[in-house]
Parts: structure tokens; sequence; C-alpha cells
């Protein structure tokens, strides 16, 4: 970009940033990768006028957290690729973990007194929302390589400063562990520094890839060594390594925090700690089946436990009564609430967050905390039957609304008109449940008038849908006159 473009550009961002400073519209925006991360910043809280990161760490003990980082053995690697380029330009290089937190810093002595001002130094920490848009937080928070140049910074001080940065992921675990930038006081850094540091972090990247085969091949071998093969084997961070042919796990579980990705990977419990290396854990898989979670090596062993038949948890949600639920030897009436919870569970069998479940049942206005209060005494009441992350039903379902689908899909009447107590959940509000219970009426009616006997078409004049239901009424009263049906269906049609 010459001068004149950045000079133009510099007069469009400080006009942006005036009006976004005092709540007015912006006049014009920056680029839209500079414009969403300002609009996060703002959101965030960010002062304009700060001066410096946070410094989040205390120093005595940076030593120990650079030698437990999973950067430490990269950094030969990552200095030969940047850290030439940053003392040829006087430039710093700078390596932070997952957070934006500064833990290496390579560079001359007068920019390190220049980067030491801001807090572009060992133990601060630079995420948007403590800074704003920079280099490193704004690649954290997109999860690709950024560059942003001086006055895309939203905090002033840092107009004096470009900087070029990339997330380095690591592929064990899917999650970002750190950030390799190059900031400057130049106004503008080269184009190719982006490129470079994006470069940097796929070979980090790839070195750990290495690394994370060699320990798979290891463990891999010991598990050969055990008679039989017991058991799926699974990395320290739940990755399956072997045992699993049919992808029981893999096929369920999201892979990383990202939903768009799938793989072969088991969400550990949450603490799966020292206590589970001591005694094991006992989990309930996506399927129903109870396995066993035991260490091995530097990694884990899930092996099947056998058990019982579980028990079926029943529900009767159609009609005036109040809903009931029996899970092995016990019934109980529910509340709304919890029965609008387990229609959803069942009317989504791959399970639902606390968020979509509030969705499903106050629309936007709902509050995840107060699900996951009522998910709390729910599974008080009804122990295994419901599984966690997400919520789900984790036994075998018998529910009499699925009963009525069934009989729909058959076109049977007889069964259809016994098991149609009327409508699901009538005192639901919930968008979810409401849409499943217009259709549910709508396709008993449509079936009963298609294929019903007058039998069949009075049992259901006799639900809360059917009893003012003209057009059965009508088939109902061309019953003949002596037939006390045919009265009681001219009685209701009168005006």
């Amino acid at each position: 970009m010459s001068y004149a473009h950045l000079d133009a550009y510099s007069r469009l961002l400080r006009g942006a940033q005036e009006a976004a400073a005092t709540g007015r519209v912006w006049p014009e925006s920056p680029r839209s990768l500079i414009e969403a991360s300002w609009r996060r910043s703002l959101a965030a809280g960010i002062d304009l006028e700060g001066t410096s990161a946070p410094l989040v760490c205390d120093l005595s003990y940076i030593d120990d957290i650079r030698r437990d980082h999973p950067l430490q053995p990269l950094l030969p690697l990552l200095a030969e690729t940047v850290s030439g380029l940053a003392r040829e330009t006087g430039h710093v290089m700078i390596i932070t973990d997952g957070q934006g937190t500064v833990l290496w810093r390579e560079g001359g002595n007068a920019i390190l007194r220049r980067a030491d001002q801001i807090g572009l130094a060992d133990g601060h920490q630079w995420e948007e929302s403590d800074v704003g848009t920079n280099g490193i937080g704004t690649a954290l928070a997109t999860g690709r390589p950024v560059h942003v140049y001086s006055e895309e910074h939203l905090m002033r001080v840092l107009h004096v400063w470009s900087c070029s940065a990339a997330p380095i992921r690591d592929p064990d675990s899917g999650r970002i562990v750190g950030c390799v930038d190059v900031s400057g006081t130049a106004r503008s850094l080269h184009p190719a520094t982006v490129a470079l540091v994006g470069a940097a972090a796929k070979l980090a990247e790839n070195q750990l890839a290495v690394r994370m085969y060699e320990r798979d091949e290891r463990l891999r071998r010991r598990y050969e060594s055990l008679r039989g093969r017991p058991g799926i084997l699974l990395s320290p961070t739940g990755r399956v390594i072997a045992g699993d042919p049919a992808g029981r796990l893999g096929s369920r579980v999201p892979l990383w925090d990202d939903p768009d990705m799938s793989g072969d990977r088991l969400r550990l419990p949450a603490d799966s700690g020292e206590r589970l290396r001591q005694s094991g854990q006992r989990m309930v898989l996506r399927d129903g089946t109870v396995g066993l979670l035991e260490p091995f090596s530097d990694g884990y062993l899930l092996r099947t436990v056998p058990t019982a038949t579980p028990p079926v948890l029943a529900l009767s949600f159609l009609g005036e009564r109040p809903p009931t639920v029996s899970f092995g030897d016990r019934e109980q009436t529910l509340s709304l609430r919890h029965a609008e919870i387990l229609a959803l569970l069942v009317l989504h069998q791959h399970g639902l967050t606390a968020e979509q479940l509030s969705f499903h049942l106050y629309g936007d206005t709902g509050n995840p905390v107060t699900i996951r209060a009522e998910i709390h005494r729910l599974r008080a009441q009804l122990g295994n039957a419901i599984a966690a992350k997400p919520y789900r039903l984790a036994c075998p379902v018998e529910a009499d609304f699925l009963a009525v689908r069934r009989h729909l899909a058959a076109a049977d009447p007889a069964a259809l008109v016994r098991a149609y107590k009327g409508p699901l959940l009538p005192r639901s509000e919930s968008p979810e449940i409401r849409r499943e219970r217009d259709e549910l009426e709508a396709q008993v009616r449509a079936c009963l008038l298609r294929h019903g006997s007058p039998e069949h078409l009075w049992a259901y004049a006799q639900t809360a849908g059917g009893h003012d239901d003209y057009e059965v009424l009508e088939r109902l009263a061309a019953l003949p006159p002596t037939d006390s049906r045919s009265a009681a269906a001219r009685t209701r049609l009168l005006p």
C-alpha cells in the first residue's frame, strides 16, 4: 500500500474510531476483519485511552510455565523461521500461550524497551478483551493469521505499532495453544510478514503432529502387547488410537470445540485427573453403553461393562391429565417444565445444550442457567436416565406421543384412537412443543377422517381437539337417527 493510500486509510480509521468512541454511526468502516474486531472489543468495554496490556502472570513462576508449555521444544524452529527477520528489521518476535499471554520474545534492546512501555512483555496478556484489536488477540479470536496496521488498533497508544500474528493449533487437542507474532513501530510491516508468521505457525503445527504420532505409536505398541487387546485405547486427550474399528465413539462425539468437525474422540469427564488415575471412572456413552475408563500408560483404556437391561423411561404426555413418568419401579407426576424438557429430549435424540433447550422453551428471552437448575432437579429424580454434554436421554424411551406417530405411519385407526388421549402437553407454550402438538393433532384428524370408522371418529370426538371439530361431527350426525352418537353430534353442531 502506498503512503498516499495509507494516509487516506488513516483518515478513515480516525473518523470511524471517533464515531465508535462517542456512540455515533460510523461514517465509513474499516475492512471487515477489523470492523468485526472493533465491535467485539467495544462490546468488551475496551478503554481507548488505555496505556498497556495487563500483567496476568506472576513472573517468579514464568520459567515453570514456559517449561510446561507444548511450544517450548519448538522455540529453536520458530526462532530460526521468524526472529532473523525481526532482528534485521528492528521488530520484536513474540510467542504467547493460547490466551495471548506473552511467554517468549526476541528483538533488539531499543525495540524491547519500547515494547515494555505497552506491556508487550513477559506475562502480559493480549486478548481482544484486554487491549482491543491487535495482531495477537485478533488472530486468537478468528483462528487465522492476521495483520493489524497501526491505526487499526483501538487503543490509541498502539497507533505507532503494526503487527502480524498467526495462531498455533495443537493437532492432538484441537485447541489453540499459542500465537507467533511480529510487531514493530514501523508504520506498515512488509506485506510478506503475515505470510511468514503463518508459515511459522504451520511448521510448528506440523512438528506438534509429528510428536503426537510418535507418542501414539509408543502407546499403541504397549497396547498391542496386551493379551486380547481389551478395550478402546485413548490418548490423554480422549482421542481414539486403537480398538474401535467400527467407529462407535468417533461417529458420535464432536472433535475439538468446532461442531462442524467430527472425529475419533471421546469427551473425557471433567474430573478425569488424579482421581481417575487412581480408581477409574464409569461413564455412560451416547449409545447407552456403560464403560469403565481406566488409566493405561500415558493414556486411557475404555472397557465396556456388562450391565443388566436398563430400565425404560415411560412418558404419558397426551391429554388433559397431569404428565407422568415412570422409570424402573417408580412412577411420578411431573411439573410442566420438567415434562417439556423430557419431551424436547425425546424429539432431539442426539441431545441439546442448555442454550438450545432454553431457546426451545423460552425463545430469545431464555436463560441457560435456569435450564441447568431444572435439569439438576430432574436428574435428582431420574438419575442416570439423563446424560450430559449435551443433555440427552441415555436409556430406552417409551412415550405415548411416539406410539401415536407409529400408528400414524401404519395408518392403523383402531390403534391410533386407543393411543391418542388428546393434545401433547396442552398447557405448554414452548414454540417447539406447540409445533409438535399442532402437527400431531392435524395428522391424527386427517388419518381418522380418511380411514376411521364411526367408532374411531366418536372416540376422537371425546378429545379436546375433536370435541367441536365440524367435519368430524358432520360425519357422525349422518349416522342413523336412532344412533345416540348422531344425536350427540347434532347437539354439538347447534349454534
